[in-house]
């Protein structure tokens, strides 16, 4: 449902109402006889069920919308109920009157008159407030698009830090995996030089032997000789 939809029964209304109204003052004002009278009747009847049921949709519609916009519509919905119970009163008199003509006709076309002035101020009243209400409504739908351009901006905005901080990620993983490949050249390089010490750890050891032997050799030697 839209605001649209609203003034469309909105203008039904009004002129099915004014069409309402002057088929009262013209019955009042030239009374019909015989069975033009009971198709007159009937048509007034038949325009006010019309205007329940576009008073009805007008009070749908009005319910879906905005609250600002709502209770705006839904006074104006108040308002057509009214009128149409106006109407519907003077319909009313319309029947009595055929029952005492002389004393009721008289009454019942300023009783009309008067009504059909009221609704029209009251039409203009509604008009300045739709254009009120209108105009707060284009207040509102540019305050949303403001809003939404923001929105738009901040997004672009956290999609640029993401994409820093996905570069970022990348690049602490890139230095993950190179401090994880010295890790192990340096457990090699730990592997070698101890392999390395015990090598010359051993070579000590068999230097060490043979140089001993040497010198028990060389003091057998200079003992035999001395003998």
């Amino acid at each position: 449902m839209s605001c649209g939809e609203f003034e469309g029964y909105e203008r039904q209304y009004c002129e099915l109402s004014a069409n309402l109204s002057k088929a009262c003052i013209d019955n009042v004002a030239a009374p019909l006889n015989g069975e033009l009278k009971k198709q007159k009747k009937s048509e007034i009847k038949e325009g006010i069920e019309e205007g329940e049921a576009l008073i009805r949709k007008m009070d749908l519609d009005a319910r879906s919308l905005q609250p600002d916009l709502k209770a705006v519509l839904l006074a104006k919905v108040r308002e057509y109920k009214a009128d149409l119970n106006n109407i519907k009163r003077e319909v009313k008199k319309i029947i009595s009157a055929d029952l005492n003509p002389s004393s009721a006709r008289d009454e019942l076309l300023e009783s009309t008159m008067t009504n059909a002035m009221m609704k029209a101020s009251a039409d203009h009243r509604e008009r300045e407030r739709l254009m009120i209400s209108t105009e707060r409504l284009n207040k509102s739908s540019d305050r949303i698009n403001d809003s939404r351009g923001t929105m738009l901006e901040t997004e672009d905005l956290g999609i640029s830090i993401l994409q820093d901080l996905h570069s970022q990620r990348q690049s602490l993983l890139h230095t993950h995996d190179t401090l994880h490949g010295v890790d192990d050249n340096t457990d090699k390089s730990k592997k070698i030089l101890s392999n390395m010490s015990r090598r010359m750890d051993k070579s000590k050891w068999i230097l060490s032997t043979i140089a001993v032997l040497l010198i028990f050799v060389i003091i057998l030697i200079v003992y035999f000789k001395l003998s």
